[in-house]
């Protein structure tokens, strides 16, 4: 089979080195801020730390601030690099989607049914079966900047691109399984709200204070519907114009690159961090080893790292040989298995959905961090020690079928 040598092309035409650049030093940020939630949860200023979370403004805990406003922000830079991605990107055509696609189909089945298998008989625990199946990209790729050049950039741009197809499934997932008393009123206003938004698309509107004013409503009615609201983001982010308007050749004239570059800084560096240390922090007072081994925390730690290893490395290691792919460029197997191991950080992602899948329930949300932090801690380490073993060595030459 041979290798993939459309990635260096492509790195140099779009924006993804800076992306990289920003995501990855985000990725560093947030593991900081991480491990001082965890800290902070566990010293004598713990009470103070969850009371502000619970601490209302506005209608709303500090806490669901984060979750449901600040959040939705991360969603609509989600939504805008899926739209880049599939337009003009790495995911333009069926011949780039091929590897990164199966493999993150693989990586959401495989740790899926492995959380399942944990959990069944138990309806309530059950609910959180899509926790172990996101990844983090800023968490993994930050390892991967700390890796240097020991990583080619073709496993880089397929990490992206894994991750925002990953991405583009755990929306479809918060939004079919994750929706509760939905509220036909606010569901036709947010509808409203969108066609609206279609219509300026359609007008070939690229004043982008329309878009973001129109998107906030959409967010406020979509917050009362019933359904998340951070889907409001993602909504937003189809509709922003990838064109200018004009003849212009120059994508940073473009509404949807104008608004991904202004927005990655403050997610990658604000954003993230700040829903990490929301979200991280829990206390260990009172858990034994044991409480590491109970069904859900098991189920989500063995799904990330487990069970992305073998759906991302599995799906995609027989979608090579079967000639349904190409491996990325100047990689090899033992590089590619890294990382997927490396896919196993779910983070922010997991994270997120867990909050969604028990959120009346404290004992359930200690376990799901726990679950995450031990499965995303796990595949970091493995991950960063098989491609720092790996190195940059040669990918061994594979016959052309």
């Amino acid at each position: 089979m041979q290798q993939n040598t459309d990635d260096a092309p492509f790195a140099r035409r779009s924006p993804l080195g800076a992306f990289l650049k920003s995501e990855a030093a985000g990725g560093v940020l947030l593991m900081v801020s991480a491990a001082l939630a965890l800290v902070i949860a566990n010293s004598p200023v713990a009470p103070l730390y969850f009371s502000v979370l619970g601490s209302y403004v506005a209608g709303l805990s500090i806490l669901h601030w984060i979750n449901d406003a600040l959040m939705a922000v991360f969603f609509l830079l989600v939504g805008l690099e899926i739209k880049r991605e599939f337009l003009e990107g790495q995911l333009s055509s069926w011949s780039r989607r091929a590897l990164p696609g199966i493999a993150a189909l693989g990586g959401m089945v495989v740790p899926a049914l492995i959380y399942l298998a944990l959990t069944r008989g138990d309806p309530v625990a059950m609910r959180g079966w899509a926790i172990p199946a996101a990844t983090d990209i800023a968490f993994a790729l930050g390892v991967l900047a700390l890796l240097g050049s020991r990583v080619p950039v073709s496993l880089k741009i397929f990490l992206t691109a894994l991750a925002i197809i990953d991405d583009l499934g755990a929306v479809v997932i918060i939004a079919l399984f994750y929706t509760s008393n939905l509220s036909l009123p606010m569901l036709g206003l947010a509808g409203a709200c969108i066609v609206g938004l279609v219509v300026l698309n359609r007008l070939h509107v690229t004043k982008l204070w329309a878009y973001l004013a129109l998107g906030a409503l959409l967010w406020f009615f979509v917050l009362k519907s019933g359904v998340h609201a951070t889907l409001a983001g993602v909504a937003l982010a189809l509709t922003i114009p990838i064109g200018d308007g004009s003849d212009s050749d120059e994508p940073e004239h473009s509404p949807l690159h104008t608004l991904e570059h202004v927005l990655h800084p403050w997610v990658a560096f604000l954003i993230v961090p700040i829903f990490g240390f929301a979200n991280a922090g829990v206390s260990f007072t009172g858990m034994t080893p044991a409480t590491a081994l109970a069904p859900v925390p098991l189920g989500i730690a063995l799904g990330l790292f487990v069970g992305k290893q073998i759906g991302v490395f599995g799906f995609s290691w027989l979608s090579i040989k079967a000639g349904l792919a190409l491996m990325p460029a100047q990689a090899n197997y033992t590089q590619l298995y890294g990382v997927a191991l490396l896919c196993g950080i779910g983070f922010t992602m997991s994270l997120f959905i867990g909050a969604l899948a028990f959120p009346e329930n404290p004992e359930l949300g200690d376990a799901t961090k726990i679950g995450v932090l031990l499965g995303s801690v796990v595949s970091a380490v493995a991950g960063a020690a098989v491609l720092r073993l790996a190195g940059r060595g040669r990918a061994p030459e594979r016959r052309a079928e």
